[in-house]
């Protein structure tokens, strides 16, 4: 196994294995310790200094900082580069760019994922499955006293990581839902009910989000079925045009033809009458 050092205007040295996978072998390719500190570290100073021109409102030339923070960031370091997608997306609210926002708060959730995986599905019954509890008791099992503490410390240090990640992964699903509202229409405004349905089920909320987001499941239910039935219409406009394109030659119209909406489903049924 070969590591070569992937440091600025050199080629990034990669761990290879005989028959390894290629997209498994980049993955895998990290740099050495020093060097990722240093590039953390340059990559958290430039992050602070957009972290100021954001809090007098200098959103682009933020958005800008945050860009050269990324670019120093290891990739691999999901948190980090997942705080800086969050505060990007900050940026893009501010500036009513809802289509970046959205695509920024997305890749900080799926940057968070990989850190701490979310929450798995409740069964059938409404309870967790065995093993699914993230508030299950870890067993110290250090052989003396000193190599105990060592395991609590990194017990400690994860549990605090968790709890970081769960306010991160808060504050992108606020984000997003935020521009997926803004953006409106059936597909945006049914995201934006699954991320808010998403925080309400998190116990970490600060009071003020949590009335924004019961709010909003209050109020997207009618949003939704008014944008449905906007763009079924539309549709059917559309597809009416077409077919009167079609039948012309053949002295028919549309008008030959009755669709019928079955309300319990939506559909459409369509009878012919000369």
């Amino acid at each position: 196994m070969t590591t070569l050092n992937p440091d600025k205007g050199k080629s990034p040295d990669i761990h290879t294995e005989t028959d390894s996978d290629e997209e498994d072998i980049f993955h895998d390719a990290r740099f050495p310790a020093e060097e990722e500190t240093r590039l953390l570290e340059e990559a958290r100073t430039i992050k602070a200094e957009a972290n100021k021109l954001y809090s007098v409102a200098s959103y682009d030339q933020a958005i800008s900082a945050y860009d050269r923070a990324l670019a120093s960031c290891p990739s691999y370091l999901d948190y980090d580069v997942a705080v800086i997608r969050s505060n990007m997306a900050a940026c893009y609210l501010k500036l009513e760019d809802w289509k970046a926002a959205v695509d920024s708060a997305s890749a900080c959730i799926e940057g968070l994922d990989c850190v701490v995986p979310p929450p798995k599905e409740e069964n059938k019954e409404g309870s967790e499955k065995p093993g699914d509890s993230t508030d299950a008791v870890v067993e110290i099992s250090g052989d003396d006293e000193e190599a105990e503490q060592e395991e609590l410390k990194k017990v400690q240090a994860s549990d605090e990581r968790r709890r970081d990640v769960l306010r991160i992964r808060g504050k992108a699903l606020m984000r997003r839902a935020k521009a997926k509202s803004e953006l409106g229409g059936w597909a945006n405004l049914q995201g934006a009910e699954e991320d808010y349905k998403s925080l309400a089920a998190m116990d970490n909320l600060p009071p003020d989000d949590r009335r924004i987001v019961q709010r909003a499941l209050r109020e997207l239910p009618e949003r939704i079925k008014k944008a449905r039935e906007n763009e079924m219409a539309e549709m059917m406009g559309k597809l009416k045009d077409l077919g009167n394109g079609i039948l012309k030659p053949f002295g028919l119209s549309t008008d030959n033809f009755n669709f019928v909406q079955d309300p319990k489903t939506g559909g459409y049924s369509m009878n012919f009458s000369s």
